[in-house]
């Protein structure tokens, strides 16, 4: 397989549509057919939203013409209302916070959105570096984020510690921890307290960094999070650390397993403008750790060119559903998984050059092409410039040479 210089689609979700970065300009989303309780921003704003802008003011009345600031908006919004973001910069030096108790329900949302057709840029440069400093945290459950752009936090760029959430079109970026991360609340939140059931949807992190290279990944379930997480038609790029970080310690014992699903993980480790940090993982999809296990289900993903693994089990021994993953020129290993009892079908793992072989220790049939020293027949589809779009329905769309590919 010959390797090319790659032209890579940064592509930014912004407003509810999408953005291109470089590359030719996208056109808007809404979600996926069949993404549970996921729901595109309206094109036509509704009548009885509150309305922030960044010239706004806490004591305004929200209207379009006299419009508000987020934290008096989320103080005041109804259960099952709608908040909208105009266009422009917004400059924070403190968490913004969704609180716990300030909830919609399951039929319906609490809305917080881009005003349609414009990109409200939530702006935490002001924050120094600190575990305290996240940037925009949901705490409440039952709400659905949209288009929104949270940059340089003090740590994570969107920290979720509630449920039953669904959060898309979003971008974290240039944030000092991982850009966005699922996590209890406090270290007294109880287990059955655990954020869960969120779902992560058309959204891209990047550039995420922290000063010691160690912590900051594109997307993160980890620690302290629930069941019932999934992150679905998501990119992680160029982050400091990894790609996916779902991370376990044995002080607070397994997360609720995870779904990862037809998203795209690619040069973690190495940040856009070339900085890498030894100490960093600097995998694509890292699923585990301090040896307990999560039968996470990791399907239809690609893992490109990260600093280190593409997938590994990282010390997770359990039983894992790998299946129709593609790992492609990774650094060391495409799959790394010693140890456990995961099932592995139909992926694939190709090189351009030489490169260490994959291990997969598991339930592994003939239906995989690992890389044992030569490429499969199937790594013939993944010759070329690898670029990434998303459709019209939200959906991620990769090619390699300009063909799509669909692992």
């Amino acid at each position: 397989m010959q390797k090319n210089k790659r032209v890579i689609a940064c592509i930014g979700l912004l407003a509810g549509s999408l953005v291109a970065l470089s590359g030719p300009m996208a056109q808007a989303t809404s979600a996926p057919a069949g993404a549970t309780g996921a729901v595109g921003a309206p094109a036509v704003p509704a009548a009885d939203a509150l309305h922030v802008a960044p010239d706004g003011s806490d004591d305004a009345a929200g209207t379009e013409s006299d419009p508000t600031t987020l934290p008096s908006a989320i103080s005041r919004v109804t259960s099952g209302g709608t908040i909208y973001l105009r266009g422009g910069t917004y400059a924070y030096a403190e968490t913004v916070t969704i609180p716990p108790g300030n909830d919609g329900t399951s039929g319906a949302r609490t809305t917080l959105a881009a005003y349609p057709d414009e990109t409200p840029v939530l702006n935490f440069a002001a924050m120094s570096e600190d575990p305290a400093n996240r940037g925009l945290a949901v705490n409440g459950t039952y709400w659905h984020i949209d288009g929104i752009v949270v940059e340089h936090a003090g740590d994570n760029g969107i920290f979720v510690g509630g449920s039953d959430n669904v959060i898309e079109h979003v971008v974290t970026r240039f944030n000092h921890d991982t850009g966005l991360q699922i996590s209890r609340i406090a270290s007294d939140t109880p287990g059955d307290e655990w954020p869960a059931n969120n779902l992560i949807l058309s959204s891209e992190s990047h550039d995420n960094a922290d000063s010691d290279g160690e912590d900051a990944d594109g997307f993160a379930s980890k620690l302290t999070s629930g069941p019932g997480n999934v992150f679905r038609h998501t990119v992680a790029h160029n982050n400091i650390d990894d790609g996916w970080d779902l991370y376990t310690k044995s002080e607070t014992g397994p997360i609720g397993p995870v779904t990862i699903e037809d998203s795209l993980a690619y040069e973690n480790g190495t940040l856009s403008d070339g900085t890498v940090n030894s100490d960093g993982d600097r995998n694509g999809y890292k699923l585990g750790g301090d040896g307990i296990e999560v039968d996470h289900l990791v399907r239809r993903n690609i893992a490109y060119d990260n600093g280190k693994h593409g997938f590994t089990y990282n010390s997770n021994p359990g039983s894992m559903t790998v299946s129709d993953n593609v790992s492609i020129d990774n650094a060391e290993r495409n799959f790394s998984f010693d140890k456990g009892t995961s099932v592995f079908r139909d992926n694939v793992s190709c090189r351009s050059d030489d490169g260490s072989n994959d291990k997969t220790v598991g339930d592994a049939d003939g239906s995989n092409q690992f890389w044992k020293g030569s490429n499969g027949s199937a790594c013939s589809a993944y010759s070329g410039a690898m670029d990434w779009s998303f459709a019209t329905d939200g959906s991620l769309v990769v090619t390699f040479g300009g063909n799509k590919v669909t692992p």
